[in-house]
């Protein structure tokens, strides 16, 4: 949880509640509230001229929803779309601010989430310069895993072949061939069509 529930109240946030598929934000809006999932499961995406997806992130329960946006004067450089039910506290941008001007404690996390989600973007984005598929997709998995001190295939990938497409520019022909070619070398275990890492 990036900021807690009864913090964000007592500056006036409220519940959103959305359908898969629902927007949250679009691209080239100006941002003006603090989202954060109390529930439920966010892309973050764009889409190149030919219509193909691209997934910038994934964000789940507990995490914030373009907040880095917040800071600058620019547009939503992406769109933010609910993958199932979900259930957001959204605040107000001026709230926000007072929020954090008046809980510095919540300042500090609020920078330490920030600079963990620009840790992983280089190592991403120096993963996906790499050709191998085989060692994008790995690279992605290892930024999921929760510790990197998990034990072999305790850690089930909760992406489906197409979110791993989608998140490493790769054909999703080139991920399902990389996948078994992960599975035939032992770096992955493929149970139940669910892929273990």
């Amino acid at each position: 949880m990036v900021i807690s529930e009864d913090i964000l109240l007592a500056y006036g946030a409220t519940e959103e509640n959305y359908n898969p598929k629902d927007p949250v934000f679009y691209e080239g809006n100006m941002p003006k509230y603090y989202f954060q999932i109390k529930e439920g499961v966010v892309e973050l995406t764009n889409y190149h001229e030919d219509g193909k997806e691209f997934i910038q992130n994934i964000l789940t329960t507990g995490e914030s929803i373009g907040e880095s946006f917040l800071f600058d004067n620019r547009l939503y450089p992406t769109n933010a779309v609910a993958k199932s039910v979900t259930t957001v506290w959204k605040l107000a941008k001026s709230n926000f601010f007072t929020l954090l001007q008046e809980n510095p404690e919540v300042s500090l996390n609020m920078f330490h989430y920030l600079a963990g989600r620009l840790y992983n973007k280089y190592i991403m984005l120096f993963n996906i310069s790499s050709t191998d598929p085989v060692f994008k997709i790995r690279s992605l998995m290892e930024s999921l895993k929760d510790s990197p001190d998990e034990s072999r295939y305790s850690f089930q990938v909760p992406l489906t072949r197409k979110q791993l497409a989608n998140l490493t520019g790769l054909r999703i022909e080139t991920v399902i061939r990389a996948i078994k070619k992960m599975h035939h070398s032992n770096i992955v275990k493929i149970k139940n069509r669910k892929i273990y890492y």
